[in-house]
């Protein structure tokens, strides 16, 4: 009997063990890849793969967009359970100065919120101009090489203290991966409102974030703007993003005053 019950558990936990390879493949596209492409990665054989697949796809998941394949709605409505309980309230109370920021810039705008030491995208409006912008609602990327992320550290010393604490991983040669270098960044981000990421995650994008605060100065979101570099000039552009960010930080105070009255 013993032997039995062992069989089927065994190939229960390698089933797990290949769906789970093949969703952490997925989770660092933002936009799709191939059967062959995420067997390699898996290290898994295209067949296996292809089976695998398929179930997580009738499983809602991972969806299919031709012959590629990607990670699913459902996934992202079950990941949005381990993000901050207020991130539903953040997106809906401050989607509006998006739209601002969005309708002033016409490039490709992002609301973002810190989780441990990566940033979550809310929301996402896309620019008119074409641009290295791999970024999607649900996405995650390492904090200390986003706009978003560095703003969001700089107003978050336990998040940064987290953050330092481990190494940092380099994505492009204008990575900042030093944690001395980081620390200096965010002492300026504090200093001026205001950060910037000059290819420092995707090569040919430039992007400047600034802080939705709450009261007693907690950052709760950052506003970004991004853009294809030499397209954009980010630096010009960053006064303009901090008032739309400050507009945000008032509204949002607002909310949590009226939602604190309604609540005792």
């Amino acid at each position: 009997m013993t032997a039995t019950l062992a069989g089927p558990t065994r190939d229960d936990r390698a089933a797990v063990d290949k769906a789970i390879s093949l969703l952490v493949a997925l989770g660092n596209e933002t936009g799709g890849s191939g059967v062959s492409e995420l067997a390699r990665r898996a290290q898994m054989s295209k067949s296996t793969a292809h089976r695998v697949l398929g179930m997580l796809e009738r499983n809602g998941v991972v969806e299919r967009v031709g012959t590629d394949y990607r990670l699913g709605e459902r996934l992202h409505h079950l990941g949005r359970a381990v993000y901050a309980p207020e991130s539903d309230h953040v997106r809906d109370v401050l989607l509006p100065h998006l739209a601002d920021l969005y309708e002033s810039s016409r490039e490709t705008v992002h609301l973002a919120v810190l989780h441990g030491t990566h940033v979550v995208y809310l929301a996402k409006l896309y620019g008119h101009r074409t641009a290295p912008v791999p970024t999607r609602i649900g996405g995650r990327r390492p904090a200390h090489a986003t706009a978003v992320g560095k703003v969001l550290l700089a107003y978050d010393a336990s998040a940064a203290e987290q953050a330092l604490s481990d190494p940092l991983p380099r994505f492009t040669d204008r990575t900042v991966a030093g944690p001395e270098e980081l620390l200096a960044e965010l002492a300026t981000i504090r200093r001026t409102g205001v950060a910037f990421d000059d290819e420092e995650y995707q090569p040919g994008l430039s992007c400047v974030a600034a802080p939705v605060l709450a009261r007693g100065g907690r950052a709760v979101a950052a506003l970004s703007v991004a853009g294809r570099r030499g397209q954009i000039d980010t630096r010009r552009m960053s006064a303009h993003v901090r008032r739309v960010a400050a507009a945000a930080s008032q509204t949002w105070s607002a909310w949590e005053w009226q939602a604190t009255r309604a609540s005792r």
